[in-house]
């Protein structure tokens, strides 16, 4: 069948509105027609080249849709279910998913542009186009393994929910799950953008105390305050760690949460932590990023981790945010500052990059 796609051929250059072929799905996979797809930084990092990655490749991660056909041995999903994708596949039988850390899941140990044999199923005048992170979804309609859709229930509105599949569970995961952030906590969060508000709204979910948000963008840091933050750093005017010091009153934050991506913020981070505290990485950084930090900080028991799609269980976890929004206990709508078509995805990256959106989704 035909699809229309957009394709990253060289970095630097913009995405390629094109219309492509789509192979039938093989055996346990998938073929989904698109709603929408959410407008994110990660995506980025190979148009910009910043992350090497395997080109021609369709980009889009962040996705929500309706199964159209199955694979032979598919069991998880059946035609006319509505799903999310699931960037990072869980397959519930390596030694990470029956641990309790499916995002950690011995699927991403294969290429995560092609298919598990090894192919892909999009291609145009006979070349292969590969699939971004085995989801594709800045395309109408697009083949993936049945490990990376998630069933979610049928009456929530696919343009919104299309977050949670990214942005909303890697920004709010950190805090519920990696960091497990109790009431009255500390927590700084650097970058404000469609990330980091999920990290600010999760805090603000869990009973955190003081909520610091850190950003350059005065815009980014208002949008803190809608979500959450009770007190804003503006990093281009004044030195984010002693000003996040002082607010804390002891010295540091119990939690810091990086969501930029560069070796600055993430030393930044650390060093806003008192004695005993965590700082959390979850920006993506360009490949080659390097961190200098004084070891006698983790002799003073500081805690450098990270955190991947949430750091907890994808397929439990993204309905149970969408059930939270359902239920109007979770802001996702207020996340959304334009809606646009596909054709417009290379100006919605340029208001991305200036601060303008706190998300923009694709619609099909």
């Amino acid at each position: 069948m035909r699809a229309t796609a957009a394709v990253l051929y060289e970095v630097k250059k913009p995405l390629v509105i094109e219309e492509v072929e789509l192979l039938d799905p093989g055996p346990h996979e998938v073929q989904v027609r698109w709603v929408a797809n959410g407008v994110c930084h990660s995506d980025y990092h190979l148009m910009s080249g910043d992350v090497p990655h395997p080109l021609p490749v369709v980009l889009g991660h962040e996705a929500a849709g309706v199964v159209e056909r199955i694979g032979p041995g598919v069991e998880s999903v059946a035609v006319g279910d509505h799903v999310c994708s699931s960037y990072i596949p869980s397959c519930g039988k390596c030694g990470y998913c029956i641990g309790g850390q499916p995002t950690m899941c011995a699927l991403r140990d294969k290429p995560r542009w092609l298919m598990l044999d090894g192919t892909t199923r999009f291609r145009k005048n006979g070349t292969s186009l590969n699939h971004y992170l085995q989801v594709a979804g800045f395309a109408t309609h697009s083949v993936l393994m049945e490990e990376s859709v998630i069933p979610i229930r049928k009456d929530a509105p696919l343009d919104v929910v299309c977050l949670v599949s990214c942005g909303v569970l890697a920004g709010a995961g950190p805090v519920f799950n990696r960091a497990k952030v109790p009431p009255g906590a500390s927590v700084a969060v650097w970058g404000c953008g469609g990330v980091g508000l999920n990290t600010i709204q999760a805090a603000k979910l869990v009973g955190a105390g003081k909520i610091i948000a850190v950003d350059v963008m005065p815009q980014k840091l208002a949008w803190a305050e809608e979500f959450g933050a009770t007190h804003v750093v503006n990093a281009a005017t004044e030195d984010p760690v002693a000003r996040v010091q002082a607010i804390s009153g002891s010295g540091g934050v119990d939690f810091a949460f990086e969501l930029v991506g560069t070796q600055a913020t993430i030393e930044q981070a650390v060093l806003s932590t008192h004695r005993g505290g965590t700082a959390v990485v979850v920006g993506v950084c360009p490949a080659g990023t390097k961190v200098s930090l004084d070891p006698a900080l983790f002799l003073q028991q500081r805690v450098l981790t990270g955190s991947s799609f949430g750091a907890g269980h994808q397929r439990t976890d993204v309905p149970m945010l969408i059930d939270m929004f359902m239920s109007g206990k979770y802001k996702l709508e207020e996340l959304i500052s334009r809606r646009v078509p596909l054709g417009d995805v290379n100006l919605a990256y340029d208001a991305l990059l200036k601060g303008e959106v706190k998300r923009s989704v694709v619609l099909y």
